[in-house]
């Protein structure tokens, strides 16, 4: 598990060093690929947030609601970050690991961010929904 975290940020703070000059449409070291799937991710995360926040907000006036929300949300990043370490722990020997890892946790979470906005954001009517429906490659 430390092995993990220590690799994690190390490929984070390489991250750093190649933002400037990353042309994600043409990534080809591992530097570079990775990169660019970090900012995947950050862009996953930022809609998941949303999301998130926006189920929060439509059901205020019910703490029931609320915090059944939050206990779901806590329990899937457990289940979300014990994923993608197996994920890690499969390709632990090879350059794609980081790479395999970052795109486990940005699939997932587009399938969450559907999920909440399925579960919370849309209507058994014909209503519009809060939000739009999430666009994602990983949802169908």
């Amino acid at each position: 598990m430390v092995k993990v975290i220590i690799l994690m940020i190390m490929s984070i703070w390489s991250f750093t060093t190649v933002a400037a000059s990353v042309d994600c449409d043409k990534a080809f070291n591992t530097l570079e690929v990775n990169y660019c799937a970090k900012m995947k991710l950050d862009k996953a995360e930022a809609e998941m947030l949303r999301y998130l926040n926006k189920s929060i907000a439509q059901y205020t006036d019910d703490s029931h609601i609320v915090e059944s929300i939050n206990i779901a949300q806590s329990a899937w990043q457990s289940y979300s970050k014990s994923q993608c370490d197996s994920v890690f722990t499969m390709w632990r020997d090879g350059a794609i690991r980081v790479m395999m890892t970052l795109s486990c946790r940005t699939k997932l979470t587009e399938l969450r961010t559907h999920e909440l906005w399925s579960q919370y954001l849309t209507f058994m009517d014909s209503s519009a929904p809060v939000l739009p429906e999430p666009v994602s490659a990983n949802v169908s």
